[in-house]
């Protein structure tokens, strides 16, 4: 994978050729190369021209709230979610460019198995029977970034955390994608990653948290400011408050689906 410079400057000034669509997404969304000044990568282009007007999202925000989501994930520290920059320029109007993750294939650290295949070291998040009567878990790995992704979804407040928009990459890290409803002013939340449920957030965690919300009162809330508006800002930061008052990883709300569905 590239280094964020790199990336950073590939996406923000690099030509783009689109090579297909992910015809499983639900908005229009682009399999493209970019390539500047002799380095190339594939990425993935969301044109806001392409997004389905949505009920509880204002229209043609969806773009605008994946470049935010990497803005906040880059600030808090965690680098959980790949290079994304926005372009003004690109072959089907604005919209987001975010750069293309290999995965390792056989890694799974979201899954939904049978109650004697749930590894010892997972958190079981919700007990169910398939279409037979067989039981099934949905579960997911212990893991320190799952649990950073985990935290970072409170605060984005997002409302689609798939199993499949969690990406591992193979060198350690844990990526999430997907976050075009992320961040609006209603509880939201739904993910599959709720095993830490009532535990403390750590002292690291803490830290970041504290110092993520102190940029949310200076300059970087302006930077946001380009992609949400300053009532989501000011619900983020209430997000946060929250979070750092209670200690904890917090409970389904009750007033909206706690997990996505399908799942993945």
């Amino acid at each position: 994978m590239l280094s964020d410079d790199v990336a950073a400057e590939l996406l923000a000034n690099g030509r783009i050729e689109v090579r297909g669509r992910l015809v499983e997404a639900s908005n229009a969304t682009l399999l493209c190369s970019v390539e500047h000044e002799g380095v190339r990568a594939d990425c993935v282009y969301k044109p806001v021209r392409g997004e389905r007007p949505l009920w509880d999202f204002p229209e043609g925000t969806l773009a605008g709230r994946e470049v935010a989501s990497y803005l906040l994930s880059e600030e808090i520290g965690w680098g959980l979610v790949p290079p994304t920059r926005w372009r003004d320029e690109a072959p089907y109007g604005p919209g987001m460019l975010q750069l293309w993750v290999d995965t390792e294939q056989d890694t799974e650290l979201v899954d939904v198995l049978p109650p004697r295949e749930v590894p010892s070291d997972w958190l079981s998040v919700l007990h169910a029977r398939d279409e037979e009567g067989s039981p099934l878990v949905l579960a997911h790995a212990d893991h320190p970034g799952l649990r950073r992704l985990a935290i970072l979804d409170v605060v984005l407040n997002n409302a689609d955390r798939k199993g499949g928009h969690v990406l591992v990459p193979g060198d350690g890290r844990v990526l999430g994608i997907d976050h075009g409803v992320s961040l609006n002013v209603d509880d939201k939340l739904r993910t599959v990653l709720w095993g830490w449920l009532g535990q403390p957030l750590g002292e690291s965690a803490v830290e970041h948290l504290r110092r993520l919300r102190a940029r949310l009162d200076d300059s970087f809330a302006a930077l946001l400011a380009e992609y949400v508006s300053p009532k989501e800002i000011r619900a983020t930061a209430d997000r946060i408050d929250r979070l750092l008052q209670q200690g904890v990883l917090p409970a389904p709300s009750g007033e909206w689906p706690a997990i996505p569905w399908p799942p993945f």
